[in-house]
């Protein structure tokens, strides 16, 4: 076995990373010594509010930020490093593409980049336009995307060369039930290839199910981690769990109210589940596919 394969894929120890707020401003410290260990093939979930840091880490992991000090390793070189670059997929909060070139130029030029083969990244191209939903806009400039085609392209872009390592910032952000299927579908392809995911987002919703492991970060600084449960208990919050019925009646979810009340639990709420609408759309596009 490769000594390597041994490696985290992602080690960060003692990371600070800060910036300054307009050109007189003070220094703004996003990150205060931060120490993160990935696995291979690893599924890590960075849950906090907006302004945490979690942006911040993953830009540096991507190299496009660099830190102030500490220690940054991906797959045990510097995250700068053409091979290390070559291995990563970054998606961005926001699409960095500009807006006058067209979809399938924009990942013709990426697989450029990346040292693909002509004919492979147009294939490649084709197949994940298609998957998200986009096939009818590949010769459509970016500026005429909305929000959530935007987003479904970006995470399209990050795909583009199945990299080993995938780093999404939040990626269901503007997304709808089509972009959530598609999402889906193409997140499970790349952890069966083995892919290291860290896919960060403020709300625990979106990364409880997918992922082994949750990280809560706060302030810069990482103040919790563990599985959903281990995480809610770790900050004294009550664990909320969310149960999904068929075919119940409303005398049925009256008794189901009762017996969690009698167990000193509460329901929360009835609302239909989003799943339902991804499940429509997943349906949908197989019975269209010849």
């Amino acid at each position: 076995m490769d000594p390597s394969e041994s490696l985290p894929v992602i080690d960060v120890r003692g990371l600070v990373r800060s910036y300054r707020r307009g050109f007189w401003g003070r220094a703004h410290v996003a990150l205060h010594g931060l120490d993160l260990a990935i696995a291979s093939g690893e599924c890590v979930g960075l849950i906090g509010p907006n302004g945490s840091g979690k942006s911040t880490l993953l830009r540096v992991l991507a190299a496009i930020d660099e830190p102030d000090s500490g220690q940054v390793r991906v797959f045990g070189a510097d995250p700068d490093a053409r091979a290390t670059r070559l291995a990563t997929g970054f998606c961005p909060e926001d699409s960095p593409y500009p807006t006058e070139l067209r979809a399938r130029d924009v990942l013709a030029l990426l697989g450029s980049l990346r040292r693909m083969e002509h004919a492979a990244c147009e294939r490649r191209a084709a197949e994940l336009l298609e998957r998200v939903g986009l096939a009818h806009v590949a010769r459509e400039r970016l500026g005429r995307f909305s929000r959530g085609m935007l987003r479904r392209f970006c995470i399209a872009a990050a795909l583009l060369h199945e990299p080993k390592l995938l780093l999404l910032d939040e990626p269901t952000a503007g997304l709808d039930a089509q972009g959530f299927a598609a999402i889906e579908s193409l997140l499970d392809e790349a952890r069966a290839r083995g892919t290291t995911l860290l896919v960060s987002s403020h709300l625990l919703s979106d990364l409880h199910q997918r992922c082994e492991r949750l990280v809560a970060l706060v302030d810069g600084r990482i103040v919790a981690q563990g599985d959903a449960h281990t995480l809610a208990a770790s900050l004294g919050v009550a664990a909320r769990l969310e149960l999904c019925f068929e075919g119940l009646d409303a005398d049925s979810i009256a008794e189901l109210r009762r017996v969690a009340q009698a167990r000193g639990a509460r329901l929360v709420g009835v609302q239909p589940a989003q799943s339902n609408l991804v499940e429509l759309y997943r349906r949908g596009a197989a019975a269209r596919r010849p």
